[in-house]
């Protein structure tokens, strides 16, 4: 696909950079780079080169919601349209019906996606990071829901996600009032897993998470573990998250990849892994 929205790049062994860019608009959300966003988290999952993903915006933005033309569009049609074509790639295909929505197949990945939000996220630039696994955020990065000001709804999946990453009583704030809130506040609330001083050095510290996270984690754990989590979120049953862990670790004690971890531990030394990224089975 020829990529016209956003930049697709393998940055480190093991980590890929997708960059919102259209910086002119403060990678402001088009049908077009919803698009290509999809491809390339379609190409990453199937990649098994990749195994985290960081997603960042072009220039001094993350995205700052959905495109005013588009707005605009949308006000004289009186209507939504996604200005998508109708072969959208369908990253997390195989994660089953819980995840085939818009957003909702970043959960049902394998790989793991990290949002490093250097600047405004608003409205879909906010869900974007909220689906994301892990958020470092600048701390003077301004976030909002935005939709209270459009006379639309909780969008998203916001409603259910939100409650879910910072409780009730935080994301009702945010959800009921569209407030916009400072990176710092968003870190207080849980919202950001780190909260970095300068705009220039979320990317950077979010590629060095990266970067530890392929050295020091077996693929085949990372990526298990991703989908326990995701999976986990869809019943209310410990019992049943006891028992398929028995199971995943039955089989992942006869990979090659827990012997080499043990090795490594009892060498000092840092692991070298072989096997692909992939859930056990």
């Amino acid at each position: 696909m020829e990529l016209k929205t956003i930049r697709y790049e393998h940055r480190h062994p093991g980590i890929a950079l997708v960059t919102l860019d259209r910086p002119h608009r403060l990678n402001a959300w088009t049908g077009r780079m919803h698009t290509e966003l999809r491809w390339a988290m379609n190409e990453a999952e199937l990649d098994d080169r990749v195994r985290v993903v960081v997603i960042t915006g072009a220039g001094r933005g993350f995205c700052a919601g959905a495109d005013t033309s588009a707005l605009r569009g949308h006000a004289e049609r009186g209507g939504y349209d996604p200005g998508t074509p109708p072969d959208l790639a369908q990253p997390a295909a195989d994660s089953g019906p819980a995840f085939q929505a818009d957003f909702a197949w970043m959960l049902g990945l394998e790989t793991v996606t990290i949002a490093a939000v250097n600047g405004p996220a608003a409205g879909v630039g906010l869900a974007l990071a909220c689906w994301c696994d892990l958020r470092f955020v600048a701390g003077d990065a301004k976030l909002t829901t935005a939709h209270g000001r459009l006379n639309l709804p909780a969008e998203y999946g916001l409603s259910w996600l939100l409650p879910r990453l910072i409780g009730l009583v935080h994301a009702n704030d945010l959800l009921l009032s569209s407030r916009v809130v400072l990176g710092r506040e968003a870190g207080r609330m849980g919202l950001a897993n780190r909260v970095v001083g300068e705009s220039d050095d979320v990317v950077a510290e979010a590629l060095d998470y990266a970067r530890s996270l392929v050295e020091n984690v077996a693929p085949a754990s990372l990526a298990t573990t991703k989908r326990q989590i995701a999976t986990d979120q869809l019943h209310d049953n410990p019992a049943q998250s006891v028992v398929e862990a028995q199971r995943l670790l039955d089989a992942m004690m006869a990979q090659p990849d827990f012997a080499e971890g043990v090795s490594a531990l009892n060498d000092r030394r840092t692991p070298r892994w072989a096997q692909p990224p992939r859930t056990a089975t």
